[in-house]
């Protein structure tokens, strides 16, 4: 078995090469053609660059701890409301679908998938915006989630095209590789349609509720929405030779996005979770900051918690 593993470790790499050369478009990134990582390194002999980072993030903590921290509702009480891992899982799985449609780099779509939120602290969007608060009040720094999850790529070592493609899923800056454009579009797809469905379950939203005209363009249910809207951006992009969505479907989603920042993200029950989530991490911030720790220290605390574990660590400073 060693003498069979050696033969395959001495051809690896240029049966890669040959099968990219032939199978991908000339606008995905090639495996061995990445720009690096921050210190260098041996590469394996039997994974691509991007499947090896791939792998680092699935046996790191910050992934792990993914499975504690919620998108919208904070510690819900139930098996099946989405978490960050689902939310992650399920980017991932499509973002695949893309690239692979699009005769596109799947390895580096999924390494970017995988390690897009892992930076996220508890308590979903309301967590994130109470953690910037608490830092921009205190020492005038913001805290944006996609830094965080470069902060926890640049620690992993992971190559430039998964760092960008990590940093840019959201923000103003676009990312550099069609891969990481692919990632930035299908992460909003995954989670409004995974929201509309948790929030419906939860009894903020019923069905009937959700507009009406964009529902019945996109689809009634979210698995026809995602087909939907997937559809529409293989298509678009490939007449376009660019990660684009086709106008009427694009704006549709827009609208249903901006439904349920009104409904679900910003409305009645979400101000509870909100005020909710500031005075948890608020109340960890200022012991932190009372216990001398520094602004980066506190970030990467904080940021590391899981819903419970914060929950769990505020009430032991009462």
């Amino acid at each position: 078995m060693p003498e069979l593993a050696g033969k395959v470790a001495d051809v690896f790499a240029a049966r890669i090469r040959e099968h990219e050369g032939r199978a991908l478009s000339p606008l995905a990134v090639r495996s061995y053609e990445t720009r690096g990582r921050l210190e260098s390194e041996d590469e394996c002999r039997v994974r691509t660059p991007f499947q090896r980072d791939r792998d680092r993030i699935v046996h790191s903590k910050p992934f792990r701890r993914l499975k504690g921290k919620t998108q919208v509702f904070i510690d819900p009480a139930g098996d099946h409301y989405r978490t960050r891992m689902t939310h992650t899982l399920e980017t991932s799985a499509i973002s695949r679908v893309v690239a692979r449609a699009l005769r596109l780099n799947e390895d580096l779509v999924e390494a970017i998938s995988l390690g897009h939120d892992t930076g996220h602290p508890p308590f979903g969007h309301a967590g994130e915006e109470a953690l910037d608060s608490a830092l921009e009040t205190r020492f005038g720094q913001r805290f944006r989630h996609n830094e965080q999850s470069l902060r926890v790529a640049e620690h992993l070592n992971l190559t430039e095209e998964v760092r960008n493609g990590i940093l840019t899923h959201s923000g103003e800056l676009e990312p550099t590789t069609l891969e990481g454009r692919i990632v930035r579009i299908v992460d909003r797809v995954a989670y409004i349609n995974h929201d509309i469905d948790d929030a419906i379950r939860y009894g903020i939203l019923a069905a009937d509720e959700l507009p009406r005209g964009e529902i019945e363009l996109l689809g009634p249910t979210g698995s026809e929405r995602i087909d939907t809207l997937v559809r529409d951006l293989v298509d678009t992009s490939e007449d376009a030779g660019e990660i684009r969505q086709g106008a009427e479907i694009g704006d549709a989603m827009l609208s249903l996005r901006a439904f349920m920042f009104e409904r679900v993200y910003l409305g009645e029950h979400a101000r509870g979770e909100h005020a909710r989530a500031h005075r948890v991490i608020g109340r960890i911030f200022q012991h932190l900051v009372a216990r001398g720790d520094e602004p980066d220290a506190i970030v990467e605390f904080v940021s590391g918690m899981t819903d419970r574990f914060a929950l769990h660590y505020a009430e032991t400073l009462d």
